[in-house]
C-alpha cells in the first residue's frame, strides 16, 4: 500500500518528510497547499463539503487547542513553543528571554550556558562553593584549589575516575602510570638568549615562566578520551568542556551538569 504524503498543490511535489517540509517548500517558492486538505492527514478533496465528510467520519478535525507557533523572524510555524524556541536558537541565534541576537550558534550556546541563564548551580561537595558549569567545578578540584580537599588534584581525580571505569570508556589505560611528574629548571636552562624548555625547546624570558610552563599541562600525559570522537584530553575539566560544547554530540550540556557531582564523588559512571 502506498504511503500518503503531503503534496504541493501548485507543482504536485510530494513530501515524505511531512507537513513542515511542504510548508517550507511553499513558503520558499510561493506555491500553495491544496485548498481542501484534511486537518490531520495528507488527503485533500475537490470541495470543502467532501473534506468535512472525510474529517467527520475519521474524527480528523483539528483540535482547536492545538495551536501552531510562528517564528517572527522567518514565519516558519512549529507545533510547540519549545520547538519554536529551539528553532530560534539554532537557526537564528536568537535568545527570546533576553531579546538578543548573536553572531554564531557557539556564541548563543555560551550565552545560554552562562551565569546569566543558569546561575551557579553546581556545588563542590567538599567546600560548598558553587559553579556555573561542570568544567568550573572539576577545574577547581583538579587544580588543588579546594581548601577542604587539599589531597584532591588532577592525579587523584584520575585515580578515582579510573577506578570507576574498568572498561576504559573515558579513561586511558596508562601502563606503569604513577602520577604526574614534576619538573624544576635551574640557571643551566639559560641558552645565552632565554630560558629554554629542554622538552619542547620553547624559550622564556624568566626562570619562573619556564618552571610554570614545565608544570602546566603542556607536557602532561593525556588521561581521558571521548567515547565517540576519540579526542584525547589531559584533564577531566577539558574533557567536560568538550562534552559541554556538544561538539561531537555524545552528550547534552545539561546531562553533563546533572552527572558531574556523582562522578567526582566516585559515583555512577558518566554514560548515556
Amino acid at each position: 500500500m502506498a504511503v500518503e504524503c503531503y503534496e504541493c498543490y501548485t507543482c504536485e511535489k510530494a513530501f515524505p518528510a511531512g507537513w513542515q517540509a511542504r510548508e517550507n517548500h511553499c513558503r520558499a517558492t510561493g506555491h500553495s497547499a491544496p485548498p481542501f486538505e484534511c486537518d490531520t492527514c495528507p488527503r485533500y478533496f475537490g470541495s470543502q463539503r467532501a473534506c468535512n465528510d472525510h474529517m467527520n467520519t475519521l474524527d480528523h478535525f483539528a483540535d482547536d487547542s492545538d495551536d501552531s507557533y510562528e517564528c517572527d523572524i522567518c514565519d516558519e510555524t512549529w507545533p510547540s513553543e519549545e520547538d519554536l524556541m529551539e528553532h530560534e536558537i539554532r537557526d537564528h541565534y536568537y535568545c527570546d528571554e533576553c531579546d538578543r541576537t548573536f553572531q554564531s550558534y557557539n556564541n548563543i550556546r555560551a550565552h545560554l550556558n552562562s551565569r546569566t541563564h543558569r546561575g551557579q548551580e553546581i556545588e563542590c561537595c567538599f567546600c560548598r562553593k558553587r559553579y556555573t558549569t561542570a568544567t568550573g567545578l572539576v577545574h577547581h578540584l583538579e587544580s588543588g584549589s579546594c581548601p577542604m580537599a587539599r589531597d584532591v588534584d588532577r592525579d587523584e581525580i584520575y585515580k578515582r575516575v579510573r577506578a570507576r571505569d574498568p572498561g576504559g570508556v573515558i579513561t586511558k589505560k596508562l601502563i606503569g602510570w604513577e602520577g604526574t611528574p614534576s619538573y624544576e629548571a635551574n640557571s643551566r636552562s639559560w641558552n645565552g638568549c632565554a630560558y629554554e624548555c629542554y622538552l619542547c625547546h620553547r624559550e622564556f624570558t624568566t626562570l619562573g615562566s619556564l618552571n610554570q610552563h614545565l608544570n602546566s599541562q603542556a607536557h602532561q600525559s593525556s588521561l581521558y578520551h571521548c567515547p565517540k570522537c576519540r579526542t584525547e584530553f589531559k584533564s577531566l575539566a577539558s574533557f567536560f568542556n568538550h562534552l559541554e560544547s556538544e561538539a561531537c554530540g555524545y552528550m547534552k550540556f545539561q546531562t553533563v551538569q546533572d552527572r558531574v557531582g556523582e562522578m567526582v564523588r566516585g559515583g555512577r559512571l558518566l554514560t548515556h
